[in-house]
């Protein structure tokens, strides 16, 4: 199960764009939330792989099939051992 920082992460980079004075402020925060997804994402690709989840099953959610998935997140798939 995540962590409650991942989600804290994310809630901190959704107040800061909203509450940017600056359109680069702005710029800066939204980088960080995109980067808070994306680590929220890997995680959740993770903990759906432990509880086997399979590739085929989350090439589904993105509309891909098991080797798009799998190269997506090559990163997950090779410290599984698996293909990618």
């Amino acid at each position: 199960m995540l962590g409650k920082g991942t989600y804290k992460k994310l809630r901190q980079a959704v107040g800061a764009v909203e509450d940017a004075s600056h359109p680069l402020e702005a710029l800066a925060a939204a980088r960080r939330l995109r980067e808070a997804a994306e680590e929220l994402e890997l995680a959740l690709v993770a903990e759906a792989r432990d509880q086997r989840g399979t590739w085929t099953e989350i090439g589904a959610v993105y509309g891909t099939s098991k080797q798009g998935a799998q190269q997506r997140f090559r990163s997950i798939a090779r410290s599984t051992g698996e293909p990618g």
